[in-house]
C-alpha cells in the first residue's frame, strides 16, 4: 500500500465525502493540514475573520448543499471560538465537522502556549470529539467523523490533530477507500398500523411536521399523506418551507414567538397530533399542560431518546422521517380510501386571511410588519432567507411566506446573535444560482459583521436586510413588560445626545460593498432593487419603529419565572 502524508490522506477523504468549500483560518498548529489542502484541485479555501464566523458559513453551507459542512482552525482560542458553531449544529442536527490543530503530544498537560484540551471543552456540544495520537489513525478517523455526523440525528464532530500527528506519513491508498455506509433506521410497521388506526379514530387530526422532515427530504412525502387524509399540516419553525405557506391543507407555523394564529388555533383545536421529526422545543410548546391537554401525540424521530423527552408521548416510531412517511402513506391506502375534505379542512385558506397579522402600514417611523409585506411582495419562491435570533426573527417567522423547503434557515435551538451574515454567505457558495437574503437586526449583525470581509474578497453576493430600531428589542421588551418598564442597557444609540446609530452605509462601503438607508415605506422595494443589481453584498438598512414590539402575549408572571410565554392560548381568543 502506498506511503503518503497523512493529511494529504485526510484532504483526500474530505474531496471523496464531497466537499466543495473548508471555511477557516490557518495558524502555526494547523499549517501542515493548510499544505496538503492547498495541493487539492476541488476544495476551496475560504478565509474568514473570526473562526466562529468560519463555522457559521460551514454551517450555513451543509444546510443548502445537503453535505458536511468543514470548518478548520489552529489550537488553543481558534478551537474555543468553534464552540458557539458546534453548539448551535448540535441544537439544529446539521451535519458539521470542526478541525482543529494542536501543540505537539509531549507538550499536552503541559500548559504549552495555545496547548488546551479543546475535546473535553466540545464534548457537550458535539456527538463525538477525536483527540488523534498517531498519524496512522487519520484515515478512519476523517471516515468516521463523516459517518457520525450524517448518520441519525446529523450533528457535529471535533477532530483534534496535534501538528507532529499531521507531519507524519500513513499507508494510504485512496483507489479502494470510500465512504462509510450510512444506516437508516426503518420504522416498526406495527406501530405503523397502530399510528393509522389513532389517526383515522381521531375528530380532528394534525400533522406537525419539524425540521427533521427537511432534513430527510420528506416534504413531498408529507403533502402526499396530508392530502390523502385530507388533514391539516402545522410546522415549527425549523419546518418552515415544508408545505408551500399557500397549500391548502397548511394551517400555519405553531409556538409561542414564530408563530401564525391560524396554526395556533389549528392545532389547539386537534385532538390529534402525529409529530414527525420536531423536539418539543420550549419556544414550540409553551406551556405544556395547555400544550398537551386533550390531544393524543405519536412522536415519529430518527433519535430514540429524543421520544417521550419533553413529555410522553402515547407511542413512539424510532425512524428516518422519509421512511416513516412513505410507511404511513402506505398503510394509509390499504386502510381507508382517500378521504374527502371536511369542512374543517375547506376554512384553512380562509382561516389564515382571516387571523394574518396586519401589514399595510404607511408610518414613518416604518413598522416592521411592513417590512415583510415588502420581502413577501419583492422575493421570488426560490429566495433563500436566513434569520437569527431577536425581535427580527419573530417577526420574520409570524409574517413571512416561504413555498419551498430549505428555503427558510434559523439559529433555532442556540441562537447565537451573529449567525446568519456569515451562514449565508455559506448558503450562497453552495446555491450561487439563488438570492439569498440575511433578515437581521442592528445589534445581532455587529456579532459577526467582520465577516463582510468574507463577502467582499470572494465576491460572495447576498443581500443583507437590517431591521435598525436602535435597540435590542426584544429585550427592550422583556424589560418593558416583565420588569415594570425597565429599559436598561439596551439602548445602541450613541455620542453626546445619545441619538447617533452605527452608519452600516459606510461601514459596508468601506469594504467595497452596496449600502443603502431606507426611511420611508414606499423606498423599500426600490432599495432591494438596487441592492440586487449591484452585484456585490449589500446592506440595506431600514430604521423602523423603535418602540414596536412582537406579539407574545401577556404572561408576566411566567417572564419572571424565566418560563415560555403561553401565547397558544391567546390563539383561541
Amino acid at each position: 500500500m502506498p506511503k503518503m502524508p497523512c493529511m494529504q490522506a485526510a484532504v483526500q477523504i474530505l474531496e471523496s465525502e464531497g466537499v466543495d468549500y473548508v471555511f477557516g483560518i490557518p495558524g502555526a498548529n494547523i499549517n501542515a493540514f493548510y499544505a496538503a489542502l492547498a495541493r487539492s484541485t476541488r476544495i476551496k479555501h475560504i478565509i474568514a475573520r473570526h473562526e466562529e464566523g468560519a463555522s457559521h458559513a460551514a454551517e450555513g453551507w451543509a444546510r443548502a448543499s445537503g453535505r458536511v459542512g468543514v470548518c478548520v482552525g489552529t489550537s488553543g482560542p481558534a478551537g474555543t471560538n468553534f464552540i458557539t458553531g458546534l453548539y448551535n449544529a448540535q441544537a439544529d442536527s446539521i451535519p458539521l465537522i470542526a478541525i482543529t490543530g494542536q501543540h505537539v503530544r509531549a507538550m499536552q498537560g503541559k500548559e504549552g502556549f495555545q496547548a488546551m484540551d479543546i475535546t473535553e471543552v466540545a464534548r457537550p456540544v458535539t456527538k463525538k470529539t477525536f483527540y488523534v495520537r498517531e498519524s496512522a489513525n487519520v484515515p478512519w478517523v476523517f471516515r468516521e467523523a463523516f459517518r457520525i455526523a450524517r448518520e441519525g440525528r446529523p450533528g457535529p464532530v471535533l477532530i483534534d490533530l496535534p501538528i507532529d500527528v499531521q507531519r507524519g506519513e500513513v499507508d494510504y491508498d485512496p483507489a479502494i477507500d470510500s465512504p462509510l455506509p450510512i444506516h437508516k433506521p426503518e420504522p416498526d410497521l406495527r406501530k405503523i398500523r397502530r399510528a393509522m388506526e389513532m389517526m383515522l379514530e381521531a375528530e380532528r387530526p394534525v400533522i406537525l411536521i419539524g425540521g427533521g422532515v427537511i432534513i430527510a427530504g420528506a416534504s413531498e412525502e408529507t403533502a402526499e399523506l396530508a392530502e390523502y387524509l385530507q388533514v391539516p399540516v402545522v410546522n415549527t419553525s425549523m419546518a418552515k418551507g415544508a408545505l408551500p405557506a399557500n397549500h391548502p391543507l397548511y394551517a400555519g407555523e405553531v409556538g409561542i414567538q414564530c408563530n401564525t394564529l391560524a396554526g395556533n388555533r389549528v392545532f389547539l383545536e386537534s385532538d390529534f397530533v402525529l409529530a414527525i421529526g420536531c423536539r418539543f422545543a420550549d419556544r414550540h410548546t409553551g406551556t405544556l399542560d395547555v400544550y398537551t391537554r386533550g390531544r393524543k401525540f405519536v412522536h415519529v424521530d430518527v433519535e430514540p431518546t429524543q421520544i417521550s423527552r419533553i413529555f410522553p408521548a402515547d407511542l413512539g416510531i424510532v425512524s428516518d422521517a422519509k421512511l416513516a412517511l412513505r410507511a404511513l402513506i402506505e398503510a394509509a391506502r390499504t386502510m381507508t380510501p382517500p378521504r374527502r375534505p371536511t369542512e374543517r379542512v375547506w376554512r384553512l385558506p380562509g382561516l389564515r386571511r382571516e387571523l394574518a397579522r396586519r401589514m399595510d402600514y404607511d408610518d414613518v417611523p416604518i413598522k416592521p410588519g411592513r417590512v415583510f409585506k415588502e420581502i413577501n411582495e419583492f422575493f421570488d419562491e426560490d429566495t433563500i432567507f436566513v434569520t437569527c435570533i431577536g425581535n427580527n426573527q419573530i417577526w420574520s417567522g409570524q409574517m413571512q411566506e416561504i413555498f419551498k423547503p430549505g428555503h427558510y434557515l434559523l439559529a433555532g435551538g442556540a441562537g447565537p446573535l451573529g449567525w446568519d451574515l456569515p451562514a449565508a454567505l455559506g448558503v450562497k457558495l453552495a446555491r450561487p444560482h439563488n438570492t439569498v437574503v440575511n433578515v437581521t437586526g442592528d445589534f445581532g449583525i455587529q456579532f459577526c459583521i467582520e465577516e463582510l470581509a468574507m463577502a467582499a474578497q470572494y465576491r460572495i453576493p447576498v443581500l443583507v436586510v437590517i431591521l435598525n430600531n436602535g435597540n435590542m428589542s426584544l429585550i427592550r421588551q422583556n424589560q418593558k413588560y416583565a420588569y415594570g418598564g425597565l429599559r436598561f442597557a439596551v439602548d445602541l444609540r450613541f455620542g453626546e445626545e445619545n441619538e447617533n446609530l452605527v452608519d452600516f452605509v459606510r461601514l459596508t462601503e468601506a469594504f467595497g460593498l452596496y449600502g443603502e438607508r431606507v426611511t420611508r415605506p414606499e423606498e423599500i422595494k426600490g432599495a432591494f432593487r438596487r441592492g440586487l443589481a449591484s452585484g456585490r453584498t449589500a446592506l440595506i438598512d431600514i430604521l423602523i419603529d423603535p418602540d414596536a414590539d412582537s406579539s407574545m402575549g401577556q404572561a408576566i408572571d411566567a417572564i419572571r419565572e424565566f418560563e415560555p410565554l403561553p401565547e397558544l392560548q391567546l390563539a383561541l381568543r
